[in-house]
Protein backbone atom coordinates (compact mmCIF):
# COMPACT_ATOMS: atom_id res chain seq x y z
CA UNK A 1 0.00 0.00 0.00
CA UNK A 2 1.34 3.22 -1.07
CA UNK A 3 2.28 5.43 1.58
CA UNK A 4 0.54 8.84 2.02
CA UNK A 5 2.44 12.29 1.82
CA UNK A 6 2.71 14.43 5.15
CA UNK A 7 -0.21 17.39 4.82
CA UNK A 8 1.86 20.77 5.16
CA UNK A 9 0.17 24.38 6.22
CA UNK A 10 1.55 25.97 2.88
CA UNK A 11 -1.06 23.54 0.68
CA UNK A 12 -3.91 24.91 3.19
CA UNK A 13 -2.80 28.69 3.05
CA UNK A 14 -2.77 28.54 -0.97
CA UNK A 15 -6.19 26.48 -1.00
CA UNK A 16 -7.67 29.33 1.05
CA UNK A 17 -6.55 32.21 -0.41
CA UNK A 18 -7.36 30.55 -3.93
CA UNK A 19 -10.97 29.69 -3.18
CA UNK A 20 -11.69 33.09 -1.38
CA UNK A 21 -10.28 34.61 -4.36
CA UNK A 22 -12.53 32.42 -6.64
CA UNK A 23 -15.65 33.14 -5.13
CA UNK A 24 -15.01 36.47 -3.90
CA UNK A 25 -14.65 37.72 -8.21
CA UNK A 26 -17.58 35.29 -9.12
CA UNK A 27 -19.47 37.14 -6.47
CA UNK A 28 -18.49 40.40 -7.55
CA UNK A 29 -19.60 39.69 -11.42
CA UNK A 30 -22.27 38.44 -10.84
CA UNK A 31 -23.89 40.82 -8.73
CA UNK A 32 -22.36 43.27 -10.44
CA UNK A 33 -24.52 41.89 -14.04
CA UNK A 34 -27.52 41.75 -11.53
CA UNK A 35 -27.50 45.30 -10.50
CA UNK A 36 -26.48 46.93 -14.16
CA UNK A 37 -29.36 44.93 -15.13
CA UNK A 38 -31.66 46.63 -12.62
CA UNK A 39 -30.74 50.12 -13.17
CA UNK A 40 -31.28 49.47 -17.02
CA UNK A 41 -34.70 48.08 -16.18
CA UNK A 42 -35.42 50.96 -13.60
CA UNK A 43 -33.82 53.37 -15.75
CA UNK A 44 -36.27 52.56 -18.86
CA UNK A 45 -39.20 52.64 -16.80
CA UNK A 46 -38.53 56.04 -15.42
CA UNK A 47 -38.33 57.40 -18.25
CA UNK A 48 -34.60 56.42 -19.81
CA UNK A 49 -30.71 55.68 -19.68
CA UNK A 50 -29.74 59.42 -19.78
CA UNK A 51 -30.26 59.61 -16.05
CA UNK A 52 -28.98 56.28 -14.37
CA UNK A 53 -25.69 56.64 -12.96
CA UNK A 54 -24.03 52.78 -13.46
CA UNK A 55 -21.31 53.73 -10.70
CA UNK A 56 -23.82 52.96 -8.43
CA UNK A 57 -24.16 49.57 -9.68
CA UNK A 58 -20.55 48.59 -8.42
CA UNK A 59 -19.54 51.17 -5.93
CA UNK A 60 -22.84 50.70 -4.01
CA UNK A 61 -23.85 47.38 -4.84
CA UNK A 62 -21.59 44.62 -6.18
CA UNK A 63 -18.53 46.01 -3.85
CA UNK A 64 -19.79 45.57 -1.03
CA UNK A 65 -21.71 42.42 -1.61
CA UNK A 66 -18.41 40.71 -2.58
CA UNK A 67 -16.45 41.78 0.01
CA UNK A 68 -19.21 40.62 2.59
CA UNK A 69 -19.46 36.85 0.62
CA UNK A 70 -15.67 37.41 0.38
CA UNK A 71 -15.33 37.37 3.96
CA UNK A 72 -17.53 34.50 4.70
CA UNK A 73 -15.81 32.41 2.34
CA UNK A 74 -12.10 33.25 4.11
CA UNK A 75 -13.55 32.40 7.26
CA UNK A 76 -15.56 29.18 6.03
CA UNK A 77 -12.51 28.13 3.93
CA UNK A 78 -10.38 28.31 6.93
CA UNK A 79 -12.50 26.40 9.28
CA UNK A 80 -12.76 23.42 6.37
CA UNK A 81 -9.30 23.19 5.44
CA UNK A 82 -7.70 23.41 8.97
CA UNK A 83 -10.04 20.58 9.50
CA UNK A 84 -8.84 18.71 6.40
CA UNK A 85 -5.92 19.33 7.09
CA UNK A 86 -5.88 18.00 11.10
CA UNK A 87 -7.42 14.67 9.97
CA UNK A 88 -4.95 14.01 7.09
CA UNK A 89 -2.12 14.68 9.67
CA UNK A 90 -4.16 12.20 12.28
CA UNK A 91 -4.49 9.68 9.63
CA UNK A 92 -0.78 9.90 8.54
CA UNK A 93 0.54 9.73 11.90
CA UNK A 94 -1.69 6.63 12.36
CA UNK A 95 -0.69 5.37 9.52
CA UNK A 96 3.01 5.47 10.43
CA UNK A 97 2.43 3.54 13.46
CA UNK A 98 1.75 0.70 11.40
Amino acid sequence: MPRMRKPGLLGVLFRVVFITFLLTLLTFALTLLGSILTLVVVGEVRGGLAHVNMAVAYRHVAFPVAISVGTIVLVTAVIYEMRRYLQLRALARMEEKL
